[in-house]
C-alpha cells in the first residue's frame, strides 16, 4: 500500500508552470498535497493495468497535521468547578477514534505502515497491530460489556499468536467505571500472564 504524509507547500506559478497547469486542469488547489496525491492515483492506475488479474493495493494515506487529541490540565483559577467538569474527558471533542490511534503510533514510535487488522469484540472495535504484538480498544465499556471483551480480546490474541508479548492500549475515560477497567484488566492478566507486555490507557 502506497502511504504518504503530504504537506499543503504551495506552488508558485511562475516557477513551476506545469504543475500548476496540472493542478488547474484538474480543479485542484496549487499544492503538493493535491499534486502528489493525483500522481500516486496514477501510479496505482498504472500499477494495476501493466498487472491485469492481480490484486494489487494501491490506496494511500494522507495525514494532515493537528493539535494533540488529548487536552492538556489547564485549570482557570477563576472557575475551577468548571475546569474539573471539563477535565472528566481528556479528549478533544469531535475527535474520532482513527484520530486517537493515529496519535498512539505516533507517541509510541510504532510506524504508521504496520499492518493493522480489526475486529469486532462483544460489540467493540478492536485494532491488532504487528501481528498481535499492539491490540488497542479505544471504545466506550460498560460494565456489564468488561468480562465479554477482556475473555474476547484474550482469545483473539491466542488465534493471532504473535511471537513475542503483547502491549494493550485502552481509552482511560471510555471505561464506565473503576470496576469495568480493573475487570478487563484482571481477565487479561490471568489468561495471559507473561505473554503482556503492557497494560495503558490514553
Amino acid at each position: 500500500m502506497f502511504k504518504s504524509i503530504s504537506c499543503a507547500e504551495k506552488i508558485a506559478k511562475t516557477e513551476q508552470k506545469a504543475a500548476a497547469l496540472f493542478c488547474d486542469q484538474l480543479g485542484k488547489p496549487r499544492n503538493i498535497a493535491e499534486l502528489t496525491k493525483e500522481r500516486l492515483r496514477r501510479a496505482g492506475s498504472k500499477v494495476e493495468a501493466d498487472n491485469p488479474g492481480v490484486e494489487v493495493d494501491t490506496g494511500f494515506r494522507v495525514y494532515k497535521l493537528n493539535t494533540s487529541n488529548l487536552k492538556p490540565w489547564q485549570p482557570d483559577p477563576g472557575n475551577l468547578e468548571a475546569s474539573l467538569l471539563d477535565a472528566v474527558s481528556n479528549i478533544v471533542h469531535g475527535r474520532s477514534e482513527a484520530d486517537l490511534l493515529t496519535e498512539l503510533l505516533l507517541k509510541t514510535g510504532i510506524d504508521l505502515t504496520t499492518p493493522a487488522v480489526e475486529s469486532t469484540i462483544a460489540g467493540k472495535h478492536v485494532h491488532a497491530l504487528g501481528g498481535g504484538t499492539l491490540i488497542v480498544c479505544l471504545a466506550d465499556i460498560a460494565d456489564d460489556e468488561a468480562e465479554g471483551l477482556g475473555h474476547g480480546i484474550a482469545d483473539w490474541r491466542a488465534q493471532l499468536d504473535p511471537a513475542g508479548q503483547t502491549t494493550f492500549y485502552f481509552k482511560d475515560t471510555g471505561f464506565a467505571s473503576a470496576s469495568a477497567k480493573a475487570n478487563v484488566a484482571a481477565i487479561l492478566r490471568q489468561r495471559l500472564g507473561d505473554r503482556i507486555a503492557k497494560l495503558a490507557s490514553i
